[in-house]
């Protein structure tokens, strides 16, 4: 099987190829044959109920400083394309909303990766809350009598944007911190949305782990931990890979939820786990494949392309 597979993602010069699952999808595509190509999100149009890009043709090279080759510009009607990748990064906005919109016209004639409805209507913070049973004691608003009163309920907490991601704006308030009522103005100056206050969980010192799963099956995990002045164990920001195993608890939880991952056909999924919590269910461009694969774990790339060429197959 040889498939056309356009990746709409930021810009190929611009990821670190390390780390970048995105990058680490491309190579395994185009080891199997498939052919892969280029394109931003605002080279994205809609005519006539037609869904074009201005794509260009891609060969990527694992070389730091010489990892891709791209062709000239081309637009094209996405429909011809078999696969789409929806790897673009947050934040969350409405501009990232009008491309599930515009990739939803398309889909699944064409197999848009992860489904664009599923992924508006799945925000990652948002998500995760149908698994109140599993998720530290969260509260979603802009009401700064409700975080009073979620604070001296729980003491130390974490405040951080609804639609945010990669630990940006994530802050730790302890309980004699005085600054709540100056971070509370700032965010609502800066962002219209409610944003969301959780308890703070001690054993993050330990490690926020990163959990893969395909088609709704764990296939593989990091743990991520935080340096020491930083109470954030994004690696972009300082925290540590190291390798790790699931627990019989984070079994449980991969199990409940992957039913509802299936369901709104997520094939590629990434969530997180601190200690005996589920905190995010990440699924615009969940990361961990190159790390997973790089501490002695599952091929995750290959995976998730064996279950994309299913999907395509039918079978």
């Amino acid at each position: 099987m040889t498939l056309n597979v356009a990746i709409q993602m930021d810009h190929i010069s611009t990821v670190s190829i390390a780390g970048d699952t995105s990058f680490a999808l491309s190579l395994e595509a185009q080891r199997r044959g498939h052919r892969l190509f280029h394109y931003t999100p605002d080279r994205l149009s809609m005519l006539g109920g037609r869904v074009f890009a201005r794509v260009e043709e891609m060969q990527v090279r694992d070389v730091k400083g010489d990892h891709f080759t791209l062709g000239e510009a081309v637009r094209t009607d996405l429909s011809e394309m078999d696969v789409i990748l929806l790897r673009q990064d947050p934040p969350f906005d409405m501009n990232y909303i009008t491309t599930t919109h515009l990739l939803e016209r398309i889909h699944p004639q064409t197999l848009v990766v992860n489904d664009p409805a599923w992924v508006r209507n799945s925000p990652e913070k948002i998500f995760v809350t149908e698994f109140p049973d599993l998720m530290p004691d969260t509260l979603i608003t802009k009401d700064s009598g409700e975080v009073d009163a979620f604070r001296r309920e729980h003491g130390d907490i974490i405040v951080k944007p609804l639609y945010g991601n990669g630990g940006a704006g994530v802050f730790h308030l302890q309980d004699a911190d005085r600054n709540l009522a100056s971070l509370l103005e700032m965010f609502g100056q800066m962002f219209r949305e409610p944003f969301i206050v959780q308890r703070y969980l001690k054993d993050v010192r330990k490690g926020d782990k990163r959990i893969i799963l395909i088609d709704g099956e764990p296939v593989g995990a990091i743990n991520r931990v935080p340096a020491e002045h930083d109470s954030r164990s994004n690696m972009h920001v300082g925290g540590r890979a190291e390798a790790t195993e699931l627990t019989d608890r984070e079994q449980e939880i991969c199990a409940r939820i992957g039913p509802s991952l299936k369901e709104r056909g997520f094939i590629l999924v990434g969530i997180d786990v601190i200690g005996d919590y589920l905190t995010e269910i990440n699924v615009t461009s969940p990361t961990g494949v190159r790390e997973v694969k790089r501490f002695g774990g599952a091929d995750i790339a290959a995976l998730f392309w064996d279950a994309v060429e299913a999907k395509r197959s039918g079978s």
